[in-house]
């Protein structure tokens, strides 16, 4: 991205007419999972859950305290494609009833076999620790559905990734001759608590995606929590502690709908850019959500100043390329941080053709160690951002 520096002075002149905006709630309902890991524990809100919290196939009802993720005030109308995916008949069911047969390796087998996947872990929340990153082979769907029913975390241990699609990955297997735009896999993931994820070393396209990575097909995910994820803590364009995405299929979004990024002191996610979403050139679409706590940590922005290993930008969302473009809808996104640009968000689309649009929104205490164009965003795009209803301070 280059002439960041020389940008950031005119970009302080950008200016938006804010009217009418909602007031959030500092600590949403669904912001906070225990730093123990419990899977699935309640925020201790008396708000409403989530929507689509569905029991598993062959489990009683649950009677622990309800799931809950994303924006509780939230009521912005979600795209049909973006709503969460039936999964009454699932192809794979992972488990029999009971904790310990929801294993690590019956996780990585079912999502290598594709197919919409539920789990059956007993009544009780459940953490799975991840041994193995759980991979998408490319062959298998097209369509791939994971949904946690509100009682699972996949956790990393703080060891390594997730989830990992990569279209153009030849380890996955290559179904197209064009692997960088092609139409599947198309993966959802949903009620689902993804946990103490790290991709710090991974190099495969950049690195990054702490807890998911993904390349090709589509991607987007439903009411679902992000905590503690991390990737590389240096470097001038890695990014996404809890998400990092490529190369999306006809430059169609990826889509964030009812879900929590962070939420409390201790659970935001950490990485050199983009504490937790991160991507190149793919436009997304976030709905009722929540963003807190995330930072980016590395230093010397994009293009790396001399000396500096780069990076630093992004708090909550880090966003490069040229054409793309970003739509938040009542969402909060507050108390992230940046050490160098945009402590809540950094969007930089080279060309100057991306557009950002943020509507029913508040973002607010999100400081950026170094530049920003408005409180708590960097901006460099085709025109001022589109600000409708909300609050940025």
């Amino acid at each position: 991205m280059p002439g960041l520096r020389a940008a950031v002075a005119v970009g302080l002149a950008l200016s938006v007419a804010l009217a009418g905006c909602q007031s959030a709630p500092d600590n949403p309902a669904g912001a906070e999972v225990p730093s123990s890991g419990q899977a699935g524990a309640a925020p201790g809100s008396d708000a409403s859950p989530s929507p689509a919290v569905r029991p598993g196939i062959g489990r009683a009802t649950s009677t622990a305290p309800a799931f809950t993720a994303g924006n509780p005030n939230g009521s912005a109308s979600v795209p049909a494609e973006a709503r969460p995916e039936d999964t009454s008949n699932p192809d794979r069911v992972i488990g029999n009833g009971t904790a310990a047969s929801c294993t690590s390796k019956a996780v990585v087998s079912a999502v290598a076999a594709g197919g919409v996947i539920t789990f059956d872990c007993g009544p009780t929340p459940v953490t799975i620790r991840m041994t193995t990153t759980a991979k998408i082979r490319n062959a298998n769907g097209p369509r791939i559905v994971i949904d946690g029913g509100g009682l699972v975390t996949l956790s990393g241990a703080g060891e390594r990734r997730i989830l990992y699609m990569n279209t153009c990955d030849q380890a996955q297997g290559w179904t197209t001759s064009h692997c960088q735009d092609q139409d599947h896999p198309r993966l959802t993931v949903q009620n689902l608590t993804f946990a103490d994820g790290d991709s710090t070393g991974e190099t495969v396209d950049g690195g990054g995606g702490g807890a998911i990575f993904v390349r090709g097909g589509r991607v987007k995910v439903v009411s679902s929590r992000f905590v503690r994820n991390r990737c590389d803590r240096t470097g001038p364009d890695l990014g996404g502690a809890a998400i990092r995405v490529l190369s999306q299929s006809r430059g169609l979004p990826v889509y964030i709908v009812n879900s929590t990024f962070g939420g409390a002191a201790g659970d935001g996610g950490v990485c050199s850019n983009g504490g937790a979403l991160s991507s190149i050139g793919v436009s997304w679409v976030v709905v009722n959500s929540y963003f807190s706590h995330n930072e980016a940590i590395g230093w010397g922005a994009n293009p790396a100043k001399g000396g500096s290993p780069g990076g630093g930008s992004g708090g909550a969302i880090y966003l490069d390329g040229n054409l793309f473009t970003i739509d938040i809808r009542d969402t909060v996104i507050q108390d992230n941080h940046a050490r160098e640009g945009g402590g809540a968000i950094f969007f930089v689309s080279n060309d100057r053709s991306g557009t950002m649009r943020i509507e029913d929104s508040v973002l607010r205490r999100n400081p950026s160690d170094q530049f920003e164009t408005l409180p708590g965003i960097f901006f460099l795009g085709a025109r001022d951002p589109t600000v409708i209803d909300s609050s940025i301070q």
